[in-house]
C-alpha cells in the first residue's frame, strides 16, 4: 500500500514540477523583474533556456530521412517521371498492343527508345505508309475520344467493357440496346417467353478479322448503374432469374421443364431449354473461344521483312556493322553508298547440293523526315563454300553495298536484314544527312579507308558493287587491317579555284598519320596536286595503297587536309581511324 501512496506522490510531484513555471509565469506581473533577485546562484540561466526552447523544437523538425522513406520519395519521383509513358502503355494503347511489344517497350531504359519505339509502333499500323497521315492513329484516338464520352459511368468510358470493344474493334454495324431493360421476349434459343430484364446492349459485328462473321457481343447492366459489363451468359439479363415462377420459359409454362433446371446447366449459362434447336454461336465452346478472341489485341497485319522496317521488337539479333558514304555526281545530286557487313561466323551455313550454304535477305527503305518513301531497295546475299573451307570462310567477312543518287538533304535509312536459315533479324536505322557541294567552297567526299582499290574494266566503269568511277573501292568497315595488307585510301576533294591560264589546280594534300595516344607523326607526307592522275579544278580524286608492314600493331589516325593556293582555302577531311593487326 505504502508504495501505491509512493508512486502517486511522484505523479503529483512531477505535475507540480511541469505545472507550476507555467502558473507563476501567467501571473507574473507585466512589469521587468530582475531575475537574479530571486534566481539562486547555481550557474544555470532560466531566462536565456526559456528563450532557446523553442528553437530547439524548431530543430528537431528536420530530421533526416529514413532509409525507408528516401526509397519511398525516391520511388514516388520515379512514378511521377514515368507517368507520360505509362499512360501511352496502360491507356493509350493498352487494348491494341502485343504481348510482345508490350515486352520490349518495358525493356528502355531512356526516354529516346521510348520516343522511337512509339513513332514505330505507330507507322507499323499505318495503312498508307506512303502519306503523312496516320489514319489507323486518327481514327484509334477518335475512338478514345468517342468512349469518354459516351460509356463513362463512374469511372472513364475507356476503361468499360463497352469502350474496350469500341476502341479494339470500332463501331458496331448494329445496336439492339435496352437502355432501361423491361419487358422482352426471349428468342427461341433462350427457351423463349416473357420476363423483365435489367438494362442490356447487344452489338453486332458482320465481320471481324481473326475472330469470325457475325459476331453479337451483349454487354448488361446488373448494378442499375450505367457501368455495362461484357458476358457470355445471355440469361444474365433476365432480372427475373432468381424470383420462382416469374419469367417462365415457354416450356415452363407447359410444363415440359422447370426453372430449377436452369440453374443445373453445366455450360455456364442459366438459359431455359431452347426450342427449336441451339444455334451454332450457342455452343459453350464456341462463346467461350469468341469470349477470349475478344480479350486479345488485334493482329498487326504487316509481317512480311519490310513491315521489320516499323518495328524495333527484335529478340534474336543478326549482328552486322554499316556505314554510309557520300560522293559528288553533280551540283544537284550525290551518290549515297550504304554498306553492311556481317561476320560468317554469325552465319547459318546449311549443306545444300554438296555445298554449304547461306543467304542473307536484305531490304532497305529510304524515306524522307516525315517518312514519305523515296527508294527501297532489295538483295539476297549467298555465301556457297565447299564444306572443306567452311572452318576457313567463317572467319572471313561478307559485304554488300547499295549504291543511291540523293539531292542533299536529310534522310532516314532503314535497312533490314535476316538470315534466311537461322532466322535471326537485325534492323538497323540512321539518319542521311546528304551534303550540298557549293561550288565556291573547297569540299570533299567522305574518307573510305578500303581493303581493296583496283581498275574496273571499261565496260563496268560507274555500275557494279563497290564502283566509283573507273575504281572499284571495297570498304573496310572495321577498319582492321593485318600488316601483311595494304590499307586502300579513297578521298575526292572539289572546288580548287583553277589558274587562269592552265586552268588546273595550284595546292597540296597533306597526309598525317599518328598512334593514338600519342603526338609522335608516324607518316607526315604532302603530294603537290600538280603529281596526281587527272587531276582538275573541279575534282581531284586520291587513290592511294599504303603499306602496313613497317607499323607496329596498335590503332592509328589518319588526317588528310587539301590547300587551295590559288583560292587561299584550306579543308581539314575529317580523321578516319584503323587498327593494324
Amino acid at each position: 500500500m505504502s508504495a501505491k501512496r509512493l508512486w502517486v506522490s511522484s505523479i503529483g510531484l512531477t505535475l507540480l514540477l511541469v505545472v507550476a513555471p507555467i502558473i507563476a509565469q501567467q501571473s507574473a506581473p507585466t512589469a521587468p523583474a530582475p531575475a537574479t533577485a530571486t534566481t539562486p546562484d547555481t550557474g544555470s540561466k532560466p531566462d536565456k533556456s526559456k528563450k532557446n526552447a523553442p528553437a530547439a523544437k524548431r530543430d528537431t523538425v528536420a530530421k533526416p530521412l529514413t532509409e525507408k522513406e528516401r526509397k519511398k520519395k525516391e520511388a514516388a519521383l520515379k512514378k511521377e517521371l514515368e507517368t507520360p509513358w505509362k499512360k501511352w502503355l496502360n491507356e493509350d494503347v493498352a487494348y491494341i498492343i502485343t504481348d510482345e511489344e508490350r515486352k520490349a517497350f518495358k525493356q528502355f531504359a531512356t526516354d529516346e527508345e521510348r520516343e522511337q519505339f512509339v513513332e514505330q509502333f505507330w507507322l507499323r499500323r499505318d495503312p498508307t505508309p506512303d502519306t503523312i497521315e496516320n489514319e489507323f492513329k486518327e481514327e484509334h484516338y477518335r475512338r478514345i475520344a468517342y468512349a469518354n464520352e459516351h460509356y463513362a459511368s463512374g469511372i472513364p468510358g475507356w476503361k468499360t467493357d463497352r469502350g474496350r470493344i469500341y476502341i479494339t474493334f470500332g463501331p458496331p454495324d448494329e445496336i439492339d440496346s435496352h437502355p432501361s431493360g423491361g419487358t422482352y421476349d426471349r428468342p427461341m434459343a433462350e427457351g423463349g417467353g416473357e420476363t423483365s430484364t435489367y438494362p442490356f446492349e447487344d452489338w453486332r459485328y458482320r465481320y471481324i478479322d481473326g475472330i469470325g462473321n457475325d459476331i453479337i457481343i451483349e454487354f448488361v447492366d446488373t448494378t442499375m448503374t450505367g457501368e455495362y459489363h461484357m458476358t457470355m451468359d445471355p440469361s444474365e439479363k433476365d432480372a427475373l432469374l432468381y424470383v420462382p415462377n416469374a419469367g417462365l420459359t415457354l416450356a415452363e409454362q407447359l410444363g415440359l421443364s422447370s426453372k430449377t433446371a436452369r440453374f443445373q446447366r453445366t455450360d455456364g449459362t442459366h438459359m431455359g431449354a431452347a426450342i427449336g434447336g441451339t444455334p451454332a454461336s450457342y455452343n459453350e465452346f464456341t462463346r467461350l473461344e469468341t469470349f477470349a478472341k475478344l480479350q486479345r489485341p488485334p493482329e498487326v497485319k504487316y509481317k512480311d521483312l519490310e513491315a521489320q522496317v516499323n518495328t524495333r521488337v527484335t529478340f534474336n539479333i543478326l549482328p552486322m556493322i554499316a556505314r554510309e558514304d557520300y560522293v559528288r555526281i553533280t551540283d544537284t545530286s550525290v551518290f549515297t553508298m550504304i554498306t553492311v557487313q556481317f561476320e560468317n561466323k554469325d552465319l547459318e551455313f546449311q549443306l545444300k547440293n554438296g555445298v554449304q550454304r547461306a543467304d542473307i535477305h536484305i531490304f532497305g527503305r529510304i524515306t524522307n523526315m516525315t517518312r514519305r518513301p523515296i527508294t527501297t531497295f532489295e538483295r539476297d546475299l549467298e555465301v556457297v563454300e565447299p564444306p572443306e573451307l567452311l572452318d576457313q570462310a567463317k572467319k572471313q567477312q561478307s559485304i554488300y553495298q547499295e549504291t543511291i543518287p540523293l539531292a542533299p538533304g536529310r534522310y532516314r535509312l532503314n535497312v533490314v536484314v535476316k538470315d534466311q536459315i537461322g532466322g535471326n533479324i537485325n534492323n538497323y536505322e540512321a539518319a542521311l544527312d546528304v551534303p550540298r557541294f557549293d561550288d565556291e567552297k573547297l569540299a570533299s567526299s567522305s574518307l573510305i579507308l578500303a581493303d581493296q582499290i583496283t581498275p574496273l574494266p571499261t565496260k563496268s566503269i560507274g555500275g557494279g558493287m563497290f564502283a566509283i568511277g573507273d575504281a572499284k573501292v571495297r570498304p573496310k568497315l572495321n577498319a582492321r587491317f593485318n600488316r601483311d595488307e595494304k590499307m586502300g585510301i579513297f578521298l575526292q576533294v572539289y572546288n580548287f579555284m583553277p589558274d587562269e591560264k592552265s586552268q588546273k589546280p595550284s595546292g597540296d594534300i597533306e597526309y598525317e598519320i599518328s598512334k593514338v595516344g600519342s603526338t609522335d607523326k608516324i607518316l607526315d607526307f604532302t603530294e603537290d596536286l600538280a603529281k596526281i592522275p587527272n587531276a582538275s579544278a573541279n575534282q581531284v580524286t586520291i587513290e592511294k595503297l599504303l603499306p602496313l608492314k613497317n607499323m607496329a600493331p596498335g590503332t592509328y589516325t589518319l588526317k588528310i587536309t587539301a590547300v587551295d593556293k590559288k583560292g587561299n582555302q584550306t579543308l581539314k577531311v575529317p580523321s578516319a581511324n584503323f587498327t593494324v593487326n
